[in-house]
């Protein structure tokens, strides 16, 4: 089986959980290629078995690589086995007990795009993220600004000056040994 895994990111949280995907689908014996939609235009998807779709949000939006992948392709998703995922803030209001907040987030960035886009997937990863500080612009390192304390009082701890770590690696090897199942039985 090939699989493609094609993503955008904005601080590097999507990057490093496809890779860490695309090593959990090797130790399984998938041949997969992990392509940054924002480095490389990918313009068939014609050789590939499984799709891996994705992308860091902010504000309730895909980056916009993402966006164009899923839309330039979508049709041809149905003769595919297809998988989405985000890199999202989830994991700071599941510590604060906000469950409604985090099934509205889910909805905004998950099943909206499988609405909008008519797709069948197989599985849809919704994982936490990176807050780079660092990375921001002016503007929204300002806007947010105000979750610092809030992030430490959740016990997120700053990785590296600016940096916090919002993921569960557990939970992100976990959905991908799924996805291998669901792809094999698909």
């Amino acid at each position: 089986m090939k699989a493609l895994i094609a993503y955008a990111t904005r601080y590097g949280a999507t990057a490093s959980s496809s890779e860490e995907i695309a090593k959990v689908l090797r130790e399984e014996g998938i041949d997969v290629k992990v392509v940054d939609t924002k480095e490389e235009k990918i313009t068939s998807i014609s050789e590939y078995d499984l799709i891996i779709v994705g992308s860091g949000m902010q504000m309730g939006k895909w980056t916009n690589e993402a966006e164009n992948f899923l839309a330039k392709f979508h049709k041809e998703f149905a003769d595919k086995k297809l998988a989405l995922f985000v890199s999202t803030m989830k994991s700071v209001s599941e510590r604060e007990g906000k469950t409604e907040d985090v099934a509205n987030m889910r909805k905004v960035s998950l099943e909206y795009k499988v609405s909008k886009y008519n797709l069948q997937p197989i599985a849809l990863g919704f994982f936490g993220g990176v807050l780079d500080f660092n990375k921001m612009n002016f503007i929204m390192r300002r806007t947010m600004s105000f979750l610092k304390p809030q992030l430490e009082k959740d016990g997120f701890q700053e990785v590296q000056p600016g940096v916090y770590e919002l993921r569960d690696w557990n939970e992100i090897r976990k959905w991908a040994r799924e996805l291998v199942t669901k792809a094999i039985q698909a």
